[in-house]
């Protein structure tokens, strides 16, 4: 039934934001939030006007598009200090930036998603233009998300793939089943990701999953370039920075434990995998 209250309502809500957030600096408009979310038309303005009622969106008087509020903005200042360890990565987002002249990247697990966090460009001046900040993909989808999705345990990759599933069929046609699980075999082999134009043809990208103090996986650290840019003579150095990188950030995330646990950190972003979440 479109018209949901209670729980699912809040669920819609919330992806609504979530969409609203990917598009903040240049607005969304309601056709792409209608277009990206699946629902209704009016259901969609209706969790809207909710949104903005409270402050946490907002609408241009002008242009119509749909922005991040103020009340996000206090709320995320509020929060910043719980969460800060994962500003950590900027230092080694820079550095990777820096190192390899090409476009570095930090992306946090999020359930069954990944978040992009950072994002830094190189000198190079042809860049990577496939992930932004603030957008949120399926694991699995590009580098930073195989690279996550394969440093899981095998019977959490197949609840994540099978959550997946009609998402990557629709959206990522390209990404069957079997492609996915030699790239997570692959990854598994190498300890790290090389993403060969799967998503975006000629835009590569080689990532390698960041784990907290106890093991369990947090994020995971990117370089993506052309093609060219990351060919097979290259990859060893791009790759050796990424694992250098990643110890450093492994090693802060550790430091920190004791006062930013990584067990409240995880819970507070991991739902259940017993319930299918669909981006």
């Amino acid at each position: 039934m479109e018209e949901a209250s209670g729980a699912q309502s809040v669920e819609r809500a919330m992806h609504l934001l979530a969409l609203v957030a990917e598009r903040h600096h240049s607005g969304a408009t309601l056709g792409e939030l209608v277009r990206a979310s699946g629902l209704k038309q009016p259901t969609v303005r209706r969790l809207l006007v909710a949104l903005i009622r409270s402050g946490i969106a907002s609408q241009d008087d002008e242009t119509k598009r749909y922005h991040l509020g103020i009340t996000a903005h206090l709320y995320g200042t509020i929060a910043s200090d719980r969460f800060a360890a994962h500003t950590m990565a900027d230092e080694s987002v820079r550095r990777l930036a820096e190192q390899s002249e090409d476009t570095a990247f930090f992306c946090l697990r999020q359930g069954l998603h990944t978040l992009c966090m950072r994002r830094e460009e190189g000198l190079h001046p042809i860049r990577s233009h496939v992930l932004n900040t603030g957008q949120r993909h399926p694991l699995g989808v590009a580098a930073h998300g195989i690279a996550i999705l394969a440093s899981l345990e095998d019977r959490e990759i197949d609840a994540v793939i099978a959550a997946h599933s009609e998402y990557y069929e629709s959206h990522y046609p390209m990404l069957t089943e079997p492609v996915l699980r030699q790239a997570i075999a692959e990854t598994r082999r190498r300890g790290c990701a090389i993403n060969r134009g799967i998503f975006h043809t000629g835009a590569w990208a080689i990532a390698v999953a960041v784990r907290d103090h106890t093991g369990r996986v947090l994020g995971a650290l990117s370089i993506g370039a052309t093609e060219g840019r990351l060919a097979e003579s290259r990859q060893p150095e791009i790759i050796t920075m990424l694992k250098s990188e990643t110890r450093k950030l492994e090693s802060r995330f550790a430091a920190v434990s004791m006062k930013f646990s990584s067990d409240s950190l995880y819970a507070s972003v991991r739902p259940s995998l017993a319930k299918s979440e669909k981006p």
